[in-house]
């Protein structure tokens, strides 16, 4: 994208933004010729490998091998199915009639008293700026929404550029509508920039019932997203947060723009699932919008600027980032009903410029450690305090990152004790993989057949990851945001935390390791 003038990556974007907003086909029609020959030519490897290698699942040898990745199997895979079937029903049963409603009202001349809206953004691009900027303002001018825009910078940079274009495509937008004030934040980190923001918003004396919509300065609206978004307030009035469909459009390698896709397709189908219950398991930060009741809480906008976690071994350490985990903590102590709009969809852009395994392994570290750090007390809140699926969901999370672990390990352990075994375990991950990818196909524009190898890789990297953060919580970086680090000191105490850690790791590794070959029959108790 460097390469580009702003000009062509203009030009370029408007193209990619155009397919995107496309109506979406009927499942079969999204699949091209090049995927239906693929998918073809994946099930004639699987058949040929069904033929042509010998069935060890029930080799004497490694039966007890096989029940336990069978039942392993049957847990996630009814755990994928109990999904699917949620999300089916939110979307066809429950969603429709709340559509309905919602628009109804808006039709009628239902409007927030105010809306404001908190953008942070840090030297982003100059096109990507003006065009979530227009997209906004385009909006506020179409619906009639009286609106403060507050944006969070770190320097003149972004302020001039948003400045100049309000001042030349803007002047029909009377001031009593739109309201521009920019927040030059005094200490580093986006938290910060946010905090500052809403202070300002609680000083405005924001009415409880205001609208207030947090995002990032690379959230692109696509088509009615304040009508669809703002009117599901006015018909549920126990409403408290929401959050929105996304999709990317992706500057960087073809296989991370496909792992993208994936990632996204994925979280549509866990969004309505979780959205059933009334409840969501993150108000993601490109774009979530909430009553104002909660965001002028001062306890809500320190919990922002400082959140932190007190840990036996790290000690008092604050979040860099997952401001969108704290705000969907706080909303989730005090038992707030939150959900998520599937047909309100806003444009990420992600530019990717590093390696790309080395950003999806950066990206992953990211989003699991900010589950990991808030997933432990939100399940100490307990299932009383929100629904048992949902508390189920987080515990879930936790457990998935070891038992994803299990089959690879048993497949090369397999082998040990019944040759040839970790053929039968690879016919086993193609099919199963293939199978999952067709209920995601159903969550996407377009059907790929290197989604169910992509989606393996994505599960063994997330689930290793995972385990690594689990023992290094106070270790986080932050590369889209100035580089920004935490946990990485040199001290001695310093020193002897990361020891140790390395030390809990290692243990808890071998350990594992140690019970699988004790399964399996490679390692004899002496009792």
């Amino acid at each position: 994208m460097s390469e580009l003038s702003e000009f062509a990556f203009d030009k370029d974007l408007t193209l990619k933004l155009r397919d995107l907003q496309t109506p979406i086909k009927p499942y079969w029609a999204r699949w091209t010729l090049p995927n239906v020959l693929a998918l073809m030519a994946v099930i004639a490897a699987l058949l040929w490998l069904l033929v042509n290698v010998p069935n060890r699942f029930v080799d004497p040898n490694a039966l007890h091998i096989t029940v336990i990745l069978g039942a392993l199997g049957l847990w996630r895979f009814g755990w994928w199915f109990t999904h699917s079937v949620r999300a089916m029903i939110y979307a066809r049963l429950k969603w429709p009639q709340i559509r309905a409603s919602a628009d109804a009202l808006w039709q009628e001349g239902w409007r927030p008293k105010r809306l404001h809206i908190q953008m942070t953004t840090y030297y982003e691009e100059p096109s990507i700026t003006k065009r979530v900027i227009g997209s906004i303002l385009g909006q506020i001018k179409r619906e009639r929404i009286p609106t403060t825009l507050y944006i969070g910078t770190g320097s003149a940079y972004d302020e001039n550029i948003i400045r100049q274009f309000v001042d030349t495509y803007a002047q029909d937008i009377p001031d009593d509508l739109a309201e521009l004030v920019f927040i030059r934040q005094n200490q580093p980190g986006k938290r910060m920039a946010i905090g500052l923001i809403l202070r300002a918003i609680s000083r405005a004396g924001a009415d409880p019932d205001d609208m207030v919509i947090f995002m990032d300065g690379d959230a692109l609206y696509g088509q009615d997203v304040l009508k669809k978004t703002l009117s599901m307030f006015a018909y549920d009035p126990e409403l408290q947060a929401l959050t929105t469909d996304e999709e990317v459009i992706c500057y960087g390698p073809t296989w991370i723009a496909k792992w993208l896709d994936m990632r996204f397709a994925q979280r549509r189908l866990a969004m309505q699932s979780h959205a059933l219950s009334n409840r969501v398991l993150t108000l993601t930060g490109r774009m979530s919008v909430f009553r104002a009741r909660h965001i002028v809480d001062p306890k809500f906008i320190r919990t922002i600027e400082a959140d932190h976690l007190n840990h036996w071994l790290w000690g008092r350490f604050r979040f860099l980032s997952g401001d969108d985990k704290s705000t969907w903590y706080r909303l989730l102590s005090v038992g707030a009903k939150m959900t998520y709009v599937p047909d309100a969809t806003v444009y990420t852009i992600e530019v990717i410029k590093e390696n790309g395994l080395l950003r999806m392994v950066q990206n992953f570290r990211r989003w699991s450690g900010n589950m990991l750090r808030n997933g432990s007390r939100a399940i100490a809140l307990g299932p009383r305090r929100m629904p048992f699926f949902i508390w189920w969901c987080v515990v879930d999370q936790r457990i998935a990152m070891w038992t994803m672990m299990v089959s690879p390990f048993m497949a090369v352990l397999g082998s040990i004790v019944a040759p040839g075994y970790i053929w039968n375990c690879l016919i086993w991950v193609i099919f199963s993989r293939v199978v999952l990818c067709m209920f995601l196909f159903g969550y996407s524009r377009r059907a790929d057949m290197t989604w169910p190898f992509i989606l393996y890789l994505n599960q063994v990297i997330n689930a290793s990851v995972k385990i690594y953060m689990i023992f290094h919580l106070s270790k986080q970086k932050w590369s889209n945001r100035g580089n920004q680090s935490a946990g990485d000191g040199d001290g001695l105490l310093e020193q002897l935390r990361n020891g140790f850690a390395k030390f809990q790791l290692v243990t808890a590794v071998t350990g594992f390791l140690t019970l699988l070959m004790i399964y399996v029959g490679l390692i004899e108790l002496p009792f």
